[in-house]
């Protein structure tokens, strides 16, 4: 396998078709731009970017180029159990949706490699980092759109790390259009490993996408007590998800369909993250504007 020491000069490797991008951040624009120009589809992971301006001029480029592929990663879209409360959602099972409850805890002992990835590197702090999945999961599935947030954010948890301008632990409530209410919650302190979790609340019926996070079936019984290992990070939670998401893209390299998450979807979902982390900052309440 070749290695390359500058990502232009890989890109413009004439037999390459696609590329993937798992950068910082705050590159997806700039390399996004460069492998479309250089011909080849993409795939970006979440978010779209950090600076909105240079996220404006990084969709014109997606957009000016319809014949190439352009997929963003918000995996939980191909979880198994995300993907049936989709279908239990879009086939009236639980009447209309009232409340969400979404939140995801990654494991402390990433909180090292976490605190020396973000002092070299901008995250865009706990809500575009990581609520953002959340986010687009509940645009997902009510096909609605938040107008106003209320956040906060705290570091009780990990005190070193406002030195660096991030929150540990993160809590948004948004009200949508229709009225629906949802909160979020994102903190990277679980000590048992890593939690993620989503109520669905409708008028005729609840849905819960929630579980132990067994790493596997194995229980272990001993004079202390009983254990169950729990699954460490999120690659274990969702490694059916992180396949399933690449292999959607290729298929869709292939037989050139657009891929189900638009760039639309991207820019709403970071800009309604960044509302949150606005909200939390100032202390106030924020108005979302999404156009």
């Amino acid at each position: 396998m070749e290695s390359y020491k500058n990502y232009k000069e890989m890109i413009d490797v004439e037999d390459i078709d696609a590329v993937v991008i798992v950068s910082p951040i705050g590159f997806h624009p700039e390399m996004t731009e460069y492998a479309l120009n250089a011909n080849k589809h993409v795939f970006c992971e979440k978010p779209l970017g950090l600076n909105m301006n240079e996220v404006d001029t990084m969709v014109r480029q997606i957009k000016m180029h319809p014949k190439k592929i352009f997929q963003l990663g918000f995996m939980r879209r191909f979880d198994s159990s995300y993907k049936h409360a989709k279908k239990i959602i879009d086939d009236g099972k639980i009447g209309k949706i009232i409340y969400i409850r979404a939140y995801g805890i990654d494991p402390i002992s990433g909180m090292e490699s976490f605190k020396k990835f973000a002092t070299d590197n901008d995250s865009g702090g706990i809500f575009v980092d990581m609520c953002i999945h959340d986010i687009d999961l509940i645009r997902w599935y009510t096909h609605d759109d938040p107008v106003q947030v209320w956040a906060l954010g705290n570091d009780i948890a990990a005190p070193e790390l406002k030195n660096i301008g991030e929150y540990e632990t993160g809590v948004a409530m948004l009200k949508f259009k229709s009225g629906m209410i949802a909160t979020l919650l994102g903190g990277r302190h679980a000590a048992h490993g890593n939690q993620v979790e989503m109520e669905i609340m409708g008028s005729n019926g609840w849905i819960r996408i929630a579980q132990e996070p067994n790493k596997d079936f194995l229980t272990l019984f001993t004079n202390e007590g009983v254990v169950k290992p729990s699954m460490q990070s999120f690659s274990e939670r969702f490694s059916e998800a992180f396949i399933d998401e690449l292999r959607d893209f290729v298929n869709n390299v292939k037989t050139g369909k657009s891929s189900d998450i638009s760039v639309d979807d991207g820019v709403k979902a970071l800009k309604i993250a960044k509302a949150c982390k606005e909200s939390a900052d100032q202390g106030i309440l924020v108005d979302i504007k999404l156009s």
